[in-house]
């Protein structure tokens, strides 16, 4: 007898109700902070009467929480993948378009989420969450995009490892609690929605500014 190894697809109830829980732990997240929030909070913010929704969908907490942060990620390669092509196909790589290729899209994503979003404020408690940060940090280094312009024009980092990581953290801390910080303000009406897209753009001018004088006065690196 033959038995199927077929992975059953998901109803669109399922779809639906993870898609759910996946938002309102992001808000909730958001909101909170990870200490404060329990998954039977999740399962009952989402309207589900099952109350550990949460589990039969994710398993755990950081199981959820990384679905999140996945999901990002890839809506943040689509941004990317044209704009690393372009860059490829350009056949000159500077230090400004490099870096300009791996944050704008970030502020690209940003603005596509619109007013009020969570995402920003998330993503800062899980890169200071000790059992989340590694998996934080690799989840948009892992996508496509970033590995092929990794391979463009990567950082000096055989001269001093311990360096490079700091450099890393430094951008790492700058560009998402910059991004949270906006994102807290257009929630809590410190900007007005209506300036939203053109304070994501200006933050994200300032960022790449910041990030290549980073770049120079830490790692050396200079425009070739």
């Amino acid at each position: 007898m033959q038995v199927s190894t077929a992975v059953a697809t998901p109803s669109p109830r399922s779809t639906r109700a993870r898609d759910k829980l996946m938002h309102t732990a992001e808000r909730l997240y958001a909101e909170h902070g990870f200490a404060n929030v329990s998954i039977r909070m999740i399962s009952e913010a989402a309207g589900q009467r099952n109350k550990s929704a949460v589990q039969y969908h994710f398993s755990t907490r950081d199981e959820l929480i990384q679905a999140i942060l996945a999901r990002h990620a890839a809506a943040i390669d689509e941004h990317r993948i044209p704009m690393v092509a372009a860059l490829e196909a350009s056949g000159e790589v500077s230090l400004r378009r490099w870096i300009t290729c791996i944050l704008t899209p970030h502020i690209e994503h940003h603005i596509e989420l619109g007013t009020p979003s969570w995402y920003g404020r998330f993503l800062a408690q899980a890169v200071v969450e000790p059992s989340l940060r590694e998996h934080a940090t690799q989840a948009s280094m892992r996508t496509p995009s970033f590995q092929r312009l990794e391979k463009l024009w990567p950082p000096r980092q055989d001269r001093d490892p311990d360096l490079s990581a700091q450099y890393r953290a430094m951008i790492r801390l700058l560009v998402v609690h910059m991004c949270a910080e906006l994102e807290g303000d257009l929630a809590s009406g410190l900007v007005a929605v209506a300036d939203a897209e053109q304070s994501w753009r200006r933050l994200g001018e300032h960022l790449i500014t910041a990030v290549c004088g980073l770049s120079t006065a830490l790692l050396e690196i200079s425009e070739p």
